[in-house]
């Protein structure tokens, strides 16, 4: 009886130990700091107290450290060819902010009106994979896109989103001023709607389905309902509805599938669009707007060879060099339209990869 006892005796401390463990732990999870997605010391305004204004078109871009140049020949791009006022919103991280400072102030982008944003990485932790396949994709700034609504960016109740890899040869204003459908958090350009394009599209083998971007094995993503040849969409440009952003929790939508992903694998930065595109195209599927396809030619970064002819790249009122053969590297086609908008480093740091 005696050897009874010490034995129940020990399992019923063994069975608070376990209740206090589960306890602590549900604490501790509950307890769990939520980062924001600014750092407050970050944001700073471009001209002294100058805030952006209702008759301002806002644009946000993402400015690495490695491709500050590059964000820059945007930033001209659109100032030099808007007539309407335009608020730049550069989202960067902390070792980019002073030189970023010192391109504008130090050119004659000076007059621009702009906040530059410090993006708070640790707002990604737990919800991105390590993937080296392609490593530039899982940049922080990647992820910017997400999070819109909780930049600080005033009180806009529409902006422009762009990568840093496009060049914009209209007026800003007429793809700011697109009509929304109703219920459309955001308006993009769909893959399949530029005749001109498919021929490029075939030669180098891109992908333009929900099939090149999703991994159709996992039941999870059969149990979307998505027809794999549904036609995809680029995430580099696009107007967004911040209230339906809000209203619909599009942020949250987006996180929950980078969780997904990072449990399940339901895609990776080995498929076509990296670990950025997916959510947005699960999250977007058949909810957004299209705009007109001159105001997103794409591809121009795919192949070091395959060229648009010059009078349709003429008509176009934005380019983009989405792929892996950017404009400021080498080899990559159509270099003189990119350079047009391109201004030197004042202090040297960014330079050009040339032949």
């Amino acid at each position: 009886m005696a050897s009874l006892r010490k034995i129940n005796r020990g399992l019923l401390i063994l069975l608070i130990l376990v209740a206090f463990a589960v306890l602590y732990k549900k604490t501790r999870l509950q307890t769990l700091p939520k980062y924001s997605v600014l750092k407050k010391d970050g944001a700073k305004t471009g001209v002294e107290d100058e805030k952006a204004t209702d008759t301002d078109i806002p644009v946000v871009i993402c400015a690495s450290e490695e491709r500050i140049g590059a964000a820059i020949a945007t930033i001209n791009s659109v100032y030099s060819n808007s007539r309407a006022s335009v608020f730049f919103y550069i989202v960067t991280l902390r070792d980019a902010i002073k030189n970023i400072r010192e391109y504008i102030e130090k050119t004659k982008l000076r007059k621009i009106k702009y906040k530059i944003l410090e993006f708070n990485p640790m707002v990604l932790k737990g919800k991105v994979n390590p993937d080296s396949s392609r490593p530039e994709l899982l940049h922080p700034l990647n992820f910017v896109r997400f999070y819109l609504p909780l930049l600080d960016i005033e009180n806009h109740e529409r902006l422009v989103y762009l990568d840093d890899d496009v060049i914009v040869q209209g007026d800003i204003q007429e793809l700011y001023n697109i009509k929304l459908k109703a219920g459309h958090a955001a308006a993009f350009a769909s893959d399949c709607d530029l005749p001109p394009t498919h021929e490029m599209v075939r030669s180098v083998g891109m992908q333009t389905t929900y099939m090149g971007f999703l991994d159709y094995r996992k039941e999870e993503v059969r149990e979307l309902g998505i027809n794999p040849s549904d036609c995809s969409f680029n995430p580099g440009v696009f107007v967004a509805d911040i209230g339906e952003w809000k209203r619909q929790k599009i942020t949250k939508q987006l996180e929950k599938w980078m969780a997904k992903n990072v449990r399940e694998n339901l895609y990776s930065s080995a498929m076509a669009g990296g670990v950025a595109t997916p959510p947005m195209l699960i999250v977007f599927h058949n909810k957004y707007t299209t705009i007109d396809p001159m105001w997103h030619v794409r591809h121009l970064g795919w192949s070091p060879d395959t060229r648009y002819p010059r009078s349709f790249l003429k008509d176009a009122r934005l380019l983009h060099w989405n792929g892996q053969f950017k404009p400021w590297n080498y080899p990559c086609v159509h270099l003189d339209i990119w350079e047009k908008w391109f201004i030197p480093d004042p202090i040297g740091k960014f330079t050009l990869v040339r032949p």
